[in-house]
């Protein structure tokens, strides 16, 4: 794991880190959006704020730090979930640690039936610990996407990490139909939450810290 991160000017700045810039670096993707969108904030971006004071445990929530790319370890072999931004934050009540997944017309990657293909021992115990990190027992649907899984628990595994009060996943979306939206709430409704736009949600009292998630649609803005 890294412990020096490099300090961005602009948002320009956040196309090294990408896995793979020459594909996801382009006007209307959501990397590129996301990076415009925060970069020039200079804090959070308004519809994020908005989303945030949706909750009074968040009133006064101040970003401390913010980490582009941010590569966390997940439990078993395999890569670490490569999260678009990280955010450090807190107020008066505690630091809470915020993840941050942007999507503009990029799906949430697979769907866990066919992640599940041939799936090995390895794969197998990755899911496992996923799941006793989100506190989500049992066997779960083929239509879930992996992607939110491994988001979500980098969320509470960065919490423990910097001992934060709070867990926070939050998509921040660039497409005004909510593309992909479905999706999310598929996925809230494995805590037995009814996911609306704007709005965070607590997920789960089952996981080692408080979880919450929430969706957040922004205009595209990057040239």
């Amino acid at each position: 794991m890294h412990l020096f991160f490099k300090p961005t000017q602009s948002p320009e700045d956040w196309r090294e880190f990408l896995a793979s810039p020459e594909k996801q670096w382009k006007k209307g993707c959501s990397a590129k959006e996301l990076a415009y969108a925060w970069e020039t904030a200079h804090g959070w971006p308004p519809e994020v704020a908005a989303l945030l004071k949706s909750d009074p445990d968040f009133a006064g929530l101040e970003m401390v730090l913010a980490i582009p790319e941010h590569k966390v370890p997940l439990p078993g072999p395999g890569n670490p979930s490569q999260n678009d931004l990280f955010v450090l934050a807190g107020n008066g009540s505690g630091p809470v640690a915020v993840m941050v997944e942007g999507k503009a017309a990029e799906p949430f990657g697979q769907p866990l039936g066919q992640w599940r293909q041939g799936t090995s021992n390895g794969k197998r115990r990755r899911l496992a610990h996923l799941q006793e990190i989100l506190g989500l027992p049992g066997e779960l649907p083929d239509s879930v996407r992996y992607q939110l899984l491994h988001r979500t628990a980098s969320s509470l595994i960065e919490a423990r990490r910097f001992h934060a009060r709070a867990a926070t996943m939050l998509v921040h979306s660039f497409s005004p139909t909510h593309q992909w939206f479905n999706d999310f709430a598929a996925f809230l409704d494995l805590f037995g939450v009814n996911a609306k736009p704007g709005q965070l949600h607590r997920v789960s009292k089952d996981t080692e810290v408080p979880l919450y998630a929430g969706w957040a649609t922004g205009r595209p803005a990057a040239p």
